[in-house]
């Protein structure tokens, strides 16, 4: 039992931006359709606790979505398994089965099973009827699996379990921690949900960020690939999401602000009228976007973040010369961006990911060995940098 003066409270452990399938990587289009299947998805987590939660999102549904049973338990090593002796059943306002609104998310019922720090936690899902529209996250850095039928309680994976390559219908993992604590929400793009990184090991900088602060940091990764501050394209835009995936968090005490690089990116990239850069663009509508305009978002983020009483953090704008969609003017905004994050006075603190990536010979390019060969998403080893550069005294 807590008293007034030691409460704990619910924080989040572990999150993932919904986005509309169709609004992803299309990872999902050549998938068979969700239909009497059962989802097994695995998360890593990041501080631990003593109870849990599971949020299901049907945020980008446009029909009702019915889970007939869900399970959560750790991980076990084999692919797929769940440790005996952890499965838990997840219900809803008691019930085994629930019907999530089309629009909207539905937490689980609180269930005790204690979670050390960075475990990895499966969640079973049972759908009993079709999924019109999933509301998903586009890519999962961790392999998922659908299993016809109701397979919620099985220990093992069966032999016709197929590969599921997003997190679906699952958006945070929440917490009942040992002692009061408090989230960081670090919302971006692609750099930021990890893009390049080493598939199964957990390499993004904010999963990395965890590693270092141990039992005290419960990280909430916000990124989407191909994600942008002003305009939609790749999942809803962060000034349009940013209510939901970040001020809504449970526990939420920090703000970590890594935005902006697409709008530049996708702003000043090469005009093409075909070809694969075409397409791609295609991908990102909206007018062009100024200094002026990126300046103002990362203001207005900062404060609505301020109005929660939280400390609202920015990374500068690393480099991407060699990418498809590199032109010189967008160097010219990405210096402009950064200068006014260095000294504008409007953040806590600046985590200068700028200059922790470029290279000193050549300013407007990573590091050869920070980068994943594309000249703009990070590997393990620059996502490690980045996450080694941060001051942990900042989360204190």
């Amino acid at each position: 039992m807590t008293t007034a003066n030691n409460a704990t409270h619910w924080v989040r452990t572990w999150g993932a931006s919904p986005q509309a399938a169709h609004d992803g990587l299309g990872s999902l289009d050549d998938h068979p359709p969700l239909a009497e299947v059962t989802l097994r998805q695995v998360v890593r987590i990041s501080g631990g606790g003593r109870r849990v939660r599971v949020r299901f999102t049907n945020e980008f549904g446009t029909a009702p979505v019915t889970v007939g049973a869900a399970r959560v338990g750790l991980a076990a090593l084999e692919k797929g398994a769940v440790r005996p002796g952890t499965e838990r059943v997840l219900t809803f306002s008691g019930a085994s089965a629930v019907t999530i609104p089309a629009g909207a998310p539905i937490l689980s019922d609180p269930v005790d099973l204690p979670l050390p720090a960075l475990a990895k936690l499966s969640i079973s899902l049972y759908l009993p009827e079709l999924v019109e529209t999933c509301t998903c996250h586009d890519p999962a850095p961790e392999t998922g699996w659908t299993i016809q039928g109701n397979a919620v309680d099985a220990r093992a994976l069966p032999e016709n379990a197929e590969t599921l390559p997003v997190w679906a219908l699952i958006s945070a993992v929440e917490v009942l921690p040992d002692a009061p604590a408090k989230t960081i929400v670090a919302v971006g793009d692609s750099r930021t949900d990890g893009a390049g990184s080493t598939p199964e090991t957990n390499q993004s900088w904010p999963d990395l960020l965890a590693e270092r602060l141990v039992a005290t940091g419960y990280v909430s990764n916000q990124g989407i690939s191909g994600n942008r501050m002003l305009n939609d394209g790749i999942g809803a835009a962060a000034l349009a999401r940013f209510d939901r995936d970040v001020l809504a968090t449970p526990g939420l005490g920090y703000v970590v602000l890594s935005i902006g690089a697409n709008d530049i990116g996708i702003g000043f990239a090469p005009s093409a009228d075909d070809g694969p850069l075409a397409e791609f663009l295609k991908m990102f509508p909206g007018a062009p976007v100024t200094t002026d305009d990126v300046i103002a978002g990362h203001r207005q983020l900062a404060a609505r973040a301020r109005e929660r009483g939280v400390k609202v953090y920015a990374t500068t704008i690393a480099p991407y010369e060699g990418s498809e969609i590199y032109a010189p003017e967008g160097e010219i905004a990405r210096q402009v961006v950064n200068e006014w994050i260095r000294t504008s006075g409007v953040f806590d603190a600046v985590l200068d990911f700028d200059a922790v990536w470029r290279d000193p010979d050549h300013p407007s390019r990573i590091k050869d060995d920070f980068h994943a060969g594309d000249y703009l998403h990070g590997n393990d080893k620059g996502y490690r940098a980045l996450a080694d550069s941060i001051d942990l005294s900042l989360f204190g």
